[in-house]
């Protein structure tokens, strides 16, 4: 993203980085919210069950996204044990890439109807950037946050599909060299290997498979 401030493009900076806290913060409010719907109150105490990205956002994470083209957020906290279904885990997980799936598809569909119908706020280069990125932006951390390796939100979701005794490896092995891994796919993301060019490319595809309007 900083190329952008190299080549002057300072107007197209700005709107990446809103879709990016915009994409980021609903990301984190739908783990919130799902895990108020399944009886764990720990992100509503804490300040996190809203879409202010003053609650959400991680400064350090942001500048991240800035600086190297990924970054993250501050995660959302949760007791397991107040849950109230066996499944919560894995919905609580997949809720924030289904939050981003959804913001994609409001997004491209609202842009594709009002320039069909010729709103002016839909006319003109600035808005048709804005809003197609938003909804690309959306479907890349979608897509990312599926990976199950460290942290993402995949490593919640793949044991629920695994037989029992593979679930177990798995976690064990993730356990262990999950954030590794991960750091390692970074690592040679920076070093020129196109890891996350063909994330990107795979949101690209989405798309028109989202697009009704």
């Amino acid at each position: 993203m900083l190329q952008l401030l190299y080549q002057g493009q300072i107007a197209a900076f700005i709107l990446l980085l809103i879709a990016i806290v915009m994409a980021l913060t609903f990301h984190e409010y739908g783990h919130a919210l799902t895990a108020k719907l399944y009886g764990d109150d720990t992100a509503e105490r804490m300040g996190r069950l809203n879409l202010n990205p003053m609650s959400h956002i991680d400064p350090l994470g942001l500048l991240m996204v800035a600086i190297i083209g990924f970054g993250y957020a501050k995660p959302v906290m949760t007791n397991p044990s107040n849950f109230t279904s066996r499944w919560a885990s894995m919905v609580v997980a997949a809720a924030g890439p289904g939050m981003n799936l959804l913001l994609a598809i409001v997004t491209i569909n609202l842009f594709a109807f009002g320039r069909n119908q010729g709103w002016d706020i839909f006319e003109g280069s600035g808005p048709e950037f804005f809003f197609v990125y938003l909804a690309i932006i959306n479907l890349v951390l979608m897509i990312f946050n599926l990976i199950p390796l460290g942290p993402l939100d995949g490593h919640y979701i793949l044991p629920y599909l695994l037989p029992k005794h593979l679930a177990i490896k798995y976690q064990e092995y993730n356990s262990r060299y999950g954030i590794g891994a991960l750091l390692v796919l970074m690592a040679l993301s920076i070093m020129g290997v196109p890891i996350f060019d063909f994330i990107f490319n795979l949101g690209l595809t989405i798309l028109p498979y989202i697009t009704f309007v």
